[in-house]
């Protein structure tokens, strides 16, 4: 707070305005003026005592829940009462949701201080990369992330920062990996899903609780999209890839028909975004081995979150890094499961010890000859990991 040094101005006050000024412009938030009043002095040292508590506290309140929510959305929601009133919007945003491939199943071998210790680091990084596209964090679930690009405060280059932020996340799996390599965990795979679409923005539940979130039909396609990938994979929607034109660089494309989607749709496989980012994936090519001795298995087709009934046995005859070839034990269409399913795969108590332990795998959609198929394994335990490795480099 400035006081003034002059102690004689005019009849008209214009030395004290003039005073007033000088002292604003050089950064004075208050002016008293000589002589000083001093129950003047003590009103205004109280005022600003209390000004200053308040902004302590809205900093405090904006850091604390900045930690719950995004500070954009706090931001809103401290700006009016009316922000904070139930009620949505609907708005064209872009939509982003990973996941951890087969992290329930890994987790289950871990105690919950492990995948806790996990899941905070993992969702760390994650959440500084979102943030420095300008990303809302709508959710965590488990080791799932849904970001939003649009809201609450709509830019111009959305899809962009999108697709963007979803390379970036990807690319930043490897020094992830590192850290789990040297904690003594196996490697974590993400999938990504990227979507463009109408929702219903804004506060979602009562009174008592609510929640600033998006709800519409393409959320639950962004969803869709993100189940189809395997680790290390971005797919996004037509959609999107119209909204970013030409930096999008796709490497592939599929059409599927998700759950409650009426029609068929294409999504691509993104491999890198280009100016002004210039952000690329590393894919290698998957190299497979011949088995001279196939290893036997039997897998379960999975049913959304459930286990099918039938169980069928097979060997794997080729081997890479992270994929294999299987042969069923029929050519019978009925035993191949569908490309894009997820299955379970039990082996042998010589490659898995007890024999009890479940494996996780996605069918992939490369061309085999009647009978066989291709997986890209998802969760599998450190004992097979290490034994398949074993097998793999011990031939290649």
């Amino acid at each position: 707070m400035a006081t003034s040094s002059t102690a004689n101005y005019d009849v008209n006050g214009e030395n004290r305005i003039s005073d007033l000024v000088v002292g604003l412009e050089l950064g004075a938030n208050d002016y008293l003026s000589k002589p000083l009043n001093k129950e003047e002095l003590l009103a205004r040292i109280k005022t600003h005592i209390r000004i200053k508590k308040l902004r302590t506290e809205k900093a405090h309140i904006r850091k604390t829940f900045g930690r719950y929510v995004t500070d954009e959305v706090v931001a809103n929601l401290l700006e009016s009462h009316e922000r904070l009133q139930l009620g949505g919007e609907r708005r064209t945003i872009t939509i982003l949701t990973s996941d951890l491939r087969g992290f329930t199943a890994t987790s289950e071998r871990l105690n919950p201080e492990e995948v806790v210790k996990i899941l905070n680091f993992y969702l760390s990084t994650m959440a500084d990369i979102i943030t420095h596209y300008n990303g809302t964090i709508d959710e965590f679930m488990g080791d799932g992330i849904l970001v939003l690009f649009g809201a609450p405060n709509v830019r111009e280059d959305d899809p962009q920062r999108a697709i963007a932020c979803a390379v970036a996340m990807q690319l930043a799996m490897e020094s992830i990996n590192q850290t789990m390599k040297a904690w003594g965990y196996a490697n974590l795979e993400m999938g990504i899903g990227v979507h463009t679409g109408e929702v219903v923005v804004g506060n979602i539940g009562s009174e008592k609780r609510t929640k600033y979130g998006v709800v519409g039909k393409n959320v639950n396609l962004t969803y869709r999209i993100e189940s189809y990938t395997t680790g290390g994979q971005i797919l996004i929607s037509e959609s999107t890839l119209e909204a970013v034109g030409r930096m999008a660089r796709i490497t592939g494309e599929k059409q599927v028909q998700p759950k409650g989607v009426q029609k068929p749709i294409t999504i691509y496989e993104l491999g890198g975004v280009g100016v002004p980012y210039n952000l690329y994936l590393k894919r290698e090519k998957e190299l497979f081995v011949v088995l001279p001795e196939p290893i036997s298995l039997q897998y379960t087709v999975l049913e959304g979150k459930h286990v099918g009934e039938n169980v069928f046995s097979g060997t794997i005859v080729e081997l890479s890094a992270r994929e294999a070839k299987v042969q069923a034990e029929s050519e019978d269409e009925a035993y191949l499961p569908l490309p894009m399913t997820n299955i379970k795969l039990n082996f042998s108590s010589d490659m898995c010890g007890s024999g009890a332990e479940d494996v996780y795998a996605k069918v992939l959609e490369y061309p085999a000859e009647p009978g066989h198929f291709y997986i890209h394994f998802t969760a599998k335990s450190p004992e097979l990991e290490a034994k398949l490795t074993a097998i793999y480099q011990g031939l290649s």
